[in-house]
């Protein structure tokens, strides 16, 4: 069963807002699918055009291209995971149990969402661990951070950092932390599936109990 949820993104990311229309969402859906099947590399328009029976020029028409593209469904995921720690955490007052909630939605948010039609968030979390960081790791990553193209990693960073401050006031660093709990959920998931001699965990199927219980530990050691 699907929940209606409308993630707001940056609108300089596209040209037509994609979720609002059935192509746009046709767009989003298939384009999660082949990304994650074949890889941005090999993923382009002319490909996705025929996926979804329609023309380069209607896909153009939603996108500038497919950096932005990928912009885009990276932006949702991020904005995704702290719609995730909002619900999760609701009512909660204690803070180290905060960040645990926080680290289990990190490491799981594919499984704990409810889904979306258009939006396989499973698949998206893929890309995410696979191809994340080539949305900001590019010569223009300046220029698109002044657009704003980043605020909503920046926002969920800074979302945990408070969390991380609530805790320890005296750490001197809760933006690294912050961030690299969620780098590091994603990176070693994808070391312990295709470069296990890089990490220390192991996953079956698609299992990540380990991966949480290692960030759990870093910061509790950390955040004494």
């Amino acid at each position: 069963m699907s929940i209606e949820i409308k993630i707001s993104l940056n609108d300089g990311l596209y040209l037509k807002e994609p979720q609002e229309s059935k192509l746009g969402r046709n767009i989003i859906k298939h384009s999660i699918l082949m990304i994650d099947e074949f890889g941005f590399e090999c993923f382009n328009f002319k490909k996705l055009a025929k996926e979804i029976n329609s023309t380069e020029a209607s896909i153009y028409r939603y996108f500038e291209n497919k950096h932005l593209l990928l912009l885009f469904l990276v932006n949702w995921y991020w904005e995704w995971v702290s719609y995730l720690i909002k619900i999760n955490t609701m009512n909660i007052d204690n803070p180290r149990k905060i960040l645990k909630i926080i680290i289990h939605s990190f490491v799981s948010a594919s499984k704990d969402n409810p889904g979306v039609i258009y939006v396989n968030e499973s698949r998206l979390h893929n890309i995410v661990i696979s191809e994340g960081m080539k949305a900001y790791h590019t010569k223009e990553v300046d220029k698109e951070r002044s657009k704003g193209f980043f605020k909503s990693y920046e926002n969920l960073v800074k979302s945990v950092s408070d969390i991380i401050k609530e805790i320890n006031s005296d750490f001197k660093f809760p933006f690294a932390l912050a961030t690299n709990l969620f780098e590091m959920s994603n990176n070693q998931i994808y070391f312990a599936k295709h470069l296990p001699k890089l990490t220390d965990v192991s996953i079956d199927k698609d299992d990540v109990n380990q991966v949480e219980d290692m960030l759990n530990y870093f910061a509790d050691k950390l955040l004494v």
